[in-house]
């Protein structure tokens, strides 16, 4: 059967997944463990309270939540009521969240006690938008555990072109953009993933990410499609990460690389259990020394490529080609094709960098209220991502830096990411980040900031003359600073603009 947008209607997962394996463990967070069967009545209630706000198929509900309960229940929440989940990063600032609320048109902002005040300032000056919590607050404000349960119409079926989240981009140039994503998309993401890793009954997914991210979010869909258990931790700590790894029996993981750097060090050289049989490494281009570290102590990482707009994944480096194909991204995942075009619109050659075009059904049909954008992004079924890379003979994909950020000194390109991997090398650097900075000889020069290993010292000197042995002339950074922390968003991905601006005249 066939819904109206042409698409098949298809069982809800959780609901099908409830009555497929009910007692098989399902979720654990915020203190509790709960099997299919308990995470479906939990999102029935959850359902239930918010048809008592007069919610209605097709509106938003905005959500500032931290990782926990109900941040990992509310995505399946919203499907049976036919809601369109609105996730907001809990760490902007108020006029931030109020400009998102007010683009995607949300009428109730769901907050927790730790998010209270921001979500208050958020709605300070913003009509139309209410506010409701997950526990009893303040007077006058409704909360999801006083609310009674209405008796409205729960779904059991999903279309698949139906819209289920609006995740802002990061806006790394103006305004973010709000990526629609349908539950085709999120249903083909996890499909996807389970067709590349695999996904066994036992298996446990570690989500340190935040879920107010597709990389976190995407994790909850995986765990219900394919019926293994999810642990969600509020925050990333990276002693935490390992003790579940060790106690736990988490068998998989999803960090970025300043995670994965992290647990490291917190660890030392003592070896992951062998029931670990997967990281996956996304966030951007993975630093070569990192992951000859992870295959030196026999760290199952496998590198990824995805974006907000394609519902995380688009491709990722199988667990057996994880040595071979050392810092690949691997082929994109089943039933994505990825093409590589050169600044002249040609198709790349095999090793060509140029940028990477996506096209599946794992595409974001557009951007919420941003025709421009969304003609400009998607033509003729093809993502442009705005990210540079290359295939390999064998159709390996690597990406090698967001064109955006790519340094261009002297007529010469300079790609981030080869400097950065250059810097990391070094014993003492734990972490780098390279930009370009405005040159009036030679239009760009790079620079670099770099975080030390806890304890070691070099001099910035020092540094640049590793670089020189390793690095043709024009790719060594012209100043490199020694900082005690770089500036990271909420998923741990590094704010080169803010590093940019260190560099700014007054800076």
């Amino acid at each position: 059967m066939r819904a109206a947008s042409g698409y098949p209607l298809m069982p809800e997962w959780l609901y099908w997944r409830a009555q497929a394996t009910p007692g098989r463990l399902a979720l654990i967070a915020g203190g509790r463990r709960l099997s299919f069967a308990e995470l479906a009545a939990e999102a029935d209630r959850m359902a239930r309270r918010l048809a008592a706000l007069g919610l209605e198929p097709g509106d938003r509900l905005a959500t500032l939540l931290p990782n926990g309960l109900e941040a990992a229940v509310v995505p399946h929440a919203v499907s049976r009521l036919g809601l369109v989940l609105v996730p907001l990063n809990v760490r902007l600032a108020p006029s931030e969240l109020a400009w998102q609320l007010a683009d995607c048109g949300a009428r109730w902002l769901l907050a927790a006690p730790g998010t209270l005040d921001l979500a208050r300032g958020a709605l300070e000056e913003l009509a139309g938008c209410r506010l409701v919590t997950t526990e009893p607050l303040e007077p006058g404000v409704p909360s999801l555990v006083e609310l009674p349960e209405a008796k409205a119409p729960l779904r059991r079926e999903v279309d698949l072109g139906q819209v289920h989240t609006i995740v802002y981009t990061s806006g790394t140039t103006g305004r973010p953009k709000g990526a629609l994503l349908t539950y085709g998309n999120h249903w083909w993401s996890a499909l996807g993933s389970a067709m590349n890793l695999g996904a066994l009954p036992s298996d446990c997914w570690l989500v340190c990410l935040p879920l107010f991210h597709v990389g976190g979010l995407s994790i909850l869909f995986r765990s219900v499609i394919s019926g293994f258990a999810a642990l969600v931790h509020e925050r990333f700590d990276p002693v935490a990460v390992n003790q579940a790894i060790d106690a736990e029996g988490v068998t998989l993981l999803s960090v970025v690389s300043t995670m994965l750097q992290r647990m490291l060090e917190a660890r030392g050289e003592r070896a992951y259990p062998s029931t670990l049989r997967c990281v996956l490494l996304g966030g951007g281009p993975a630093p070569r020394p990192l992951l000859e570290t992870c295959a030196r102590l026999g760290l199952p990482v496998a590198q990824t490529y995805g974006l907000t707009e394609t519902a995380s994944q688009v491709a990722t480096l199988a667990p057996e080609d994880a040595l071979r194909k050392l810092g690949s991204a691997g082929r994109p995942l089943y039933p994505n094709r990825v093409r590589i075009v050169t600044e002249e619109g040609e198709e790349a050659r095999p090793g060509e960098v140029g940028e990477i075009l996506v096209r599946g059904p794992i595409v974001t049909p557009g951007y919420l209220n941003r025709p421009e954008a969304t003609a400009a992004a998607v033509r003729d079924g093809w993502l442009r991502t705005g990210d540079l890379g290359y295939l390999d003979e064998e159709g390996y994909l690597y990406v090698v830096d967001r064109r955006e950020d790519l340094v261009v000194s002297g007529g010469e390109n300079v790609y981030p990411a080869e400097v950065e991997a250059a810097l990391l090398a070094h014993p003492a650097v734990a972490e780098a980040v390279v930009v370009g900075v405005p040159d009036p000889e030679w239009g760009q020069r790079v620079v670099a900031a770099v975080r030390l290993v806890a304890g070691a010292t070099v001099s910035a000197g020092e540094l640049h003359a590793w670089c020189r042995q390793r690095l043709a002339g024009y790719k060594v950074p012209k100043e490199i600073r020694i900082v005690a922390e770089l500036p990271r968003n909420a998923t741990g991905k590094l704010l080169r603009r803010a590093v940019r601006g260190w560099w700014e005249p007054g800076a």
